[in-house]
């Protein structure tokens, strides 16, 4: 079953532009998924075994707190 999906024209544009000669736009689509899926799959566990996890947990905490104290 074949779906329609409204971009407005920059939209298009930039995705037209990222598009192959010989890509359908369902095929750019799935291509810009499978990519992201990638990406994420490959980040994941970088942070095992370290302290980067908590370093980050603290700025943020530090951060929030900042806010609120203004």
């Amino acid at each position: 079953m074949s779906k329609s999906i409204r971009v407005d024209e920059d939209t298009h544009a930039a995705l037209a532009a990222l598009k192959g000669d010989d890509e359908s736009f369902d095929d750019l689509l799935s291509r810009l998924l499978r990519e992201r899926r990638e990406t994420i799959e490959a980040g994941a566990g970088l942070w095992a075994e370290t302290d980067a996890a908590e370093l980050a947990r603290a700025a943020r905490k530090e951060m929030k707190e900042d806010v609120g104290a203004r």
